[in-house]
């Protein structure tokens, strides 16, 4: 039995050393795939997290809330505010105009008086609300209350600004505003109350927010662009073995090998255990190919290395269970495709539809409703969940285990497809 099982996986190994070259692309591609994709989105991240955003700022007001805004905006080390297009004042119009241009992203309007009017309309509040407890100043003159109208912060977008960025924007000059509002109103009632010396207020921050990340030895888990796309990509280029597994499993019937196989005392459990082993042996190859430059090349090219250490082990497992999915998709392919030309095209869509789906290409939080439920199907997904299981979330082997039984199970229910359609199409 071992040597039939043996010979069996030898038969493989020669028909994939027919086509050397593919074989070698086989494992080349996705390194560079890797590597160029990492690349692209590591630069991508410093650009958004390092560079400063250039913000118009038109100050109409030249006050106390305009000073204040377009200092929070400087020391968020986000913006830098530009003041002058071609050594000329900014007016509303020029800024509109060049932000709709796409010159600029974003440009930020103060109105007029927005700084006296609203210490005006927040002291006729608060003298309301004094003379209402009966601590106004009796020596006081009324005043005549003036109408005071709301005031617009106005904010011109690029029309092809994000809407996430839009909304994060608006949120910080919000904020901003209302902080200075409630600054002045305290202010208002100190003046009121006659305590200049001694603060009646206090004016710090009751409710503050704190980020708590997950830890290992007292350091934090930061994730990466490296962190996504090794074990990503790693799953892609796993499931593409459906490829030449399927077109070699196209070429046995057109051949005749197989039924040359199967008049011979080989079993087909031993047919399909000889082109699992071997075709998994590639996979596990694949994976160690990939880990391999997130830790020894990527530091050379300025990226973040891979950190594996204590994870090598449950990463692998996961490859492992990923690569016999991945297989029993390629046989079942290869057992339903009459032709090479049904088993290539068709595979390779597949193995990019399963990753689109699976979060390999876009985070499935991102997507739509429906297809995140969709993503839940992918074994891509599967395969990709267990590994952010084991890099991200610190798991162990139990907590990698229902994606690994689910790829499990995928492997057995497509080979057991194959199986029963091959004895059906046979019988006929």
């Amino acid at each position: 039995m071992m040597y039939k099982f043996f010979m069996s996986v030898y038969k493989e190994m020669l028909l994939l050393k027919r086509d050397f070259g593919g074989l070698i692309i086989l494992f080349i591609m996705p390194l560079i795939l890797i590597i160029t994709i990492t690349l692209i989105q590591d630069n991508t991240f410093k650009l958004i997290s390092e560079s400063k955003i250039p913000v118009l700022f038109v100050d109409n007001d030249n006050g106390e809330i305009s000073k204040n805004v377009k200092q929070n905006l400087i020391q968020s080390g986000s913006f830098s505010v530009v003041t002058k297009i071609a050594g000329k004042d900014i007016t509303e119009e020029t800024a509109k105009e060049a932000v709709f241009k796409g010159e600029f992203q974003l440009a930020i309007i103060i109105p007029a008086k927005i700084s006296s009017d609203l210490q005006l309309k927040v002291n006729q509040n608060v003298d309301k609300i004094m003379s209402g407890f009966g601590l106004a100043d009796l020596t006081s003159i009324p005043k005549e209350k003036v109408i005071i109208g709301p005031k617009e912060v106005k904010l011109y977008f690029d029309p092809a600004t994000q809407i996430t960025f839009k909304n994060g924007v608006k949120s910080s000059i919000d904020k901003m505003i209302s902080q200075i509002e409630t600054q002045s109103i305290y202010a208002t009632f100190q003046d009121q109350m006659g305590e200049d010396d001694q603060p009646v207020f206090e004016q710090e921050d009751f409710i503050t927010f704190k980020e708590i990340v997950p830890t290992v030895d007292n350091k934090e888990i930061v994730p990466n662009s490296v962190q996504h796309n090794v074990p990503a990509w790693a799953l892609f280029a796993i499931f593409f073995i459906v490829v030449p597994l399927s077109i070699n499993i196209v070429k046995e019937k057109q051949q005749g090998t197989m039924i040359r196989l199967i008049t011979n005392p080989v079993s087909p459990a031993l047919i399909i255990a000889a082109k699992t082993f071997t075709y998994l042996i590639i996979c596990i190859i694949q994976f160690f190919l990939m880990v391999a430059v997130g830790v020894y090349i990527f530091p050379h090219l300025s990226l973040p290395v891979l950190d594996v250490d204590g994870k090598l082990l449950l990463m692998s497992v996961v490859a492992l269970f990923s690569g016999l999915a991945a297989i029993g998709f390629g046989i079942l392919i290869g057992t339903i495709a009459k032709t090479q030309e049904q088993a290539a095209p068709f595979g390779s869509t597949a193995v990019v539809i399963l990753a689109a789906v699976g979060g390999v290409w876009v985070p499935v939080f991102a997507m739509p409703k429906i297809m995140q439920y969709v993503s839940q199907i992918s074994p891509m997904n599967w395969g990709l969940s267990a590994f952010y299981d084991v890099l991200l979330r610190n798991g162990t082997f139990l907590d990698i285990l229902p994606e690994i039984n689910l790829l499990l199970l995928f492997f057995i229910i497509t080979i057991s497809i194959a199986i029963i359609y091959d004895k059906k199409k046979r019988a006929v």
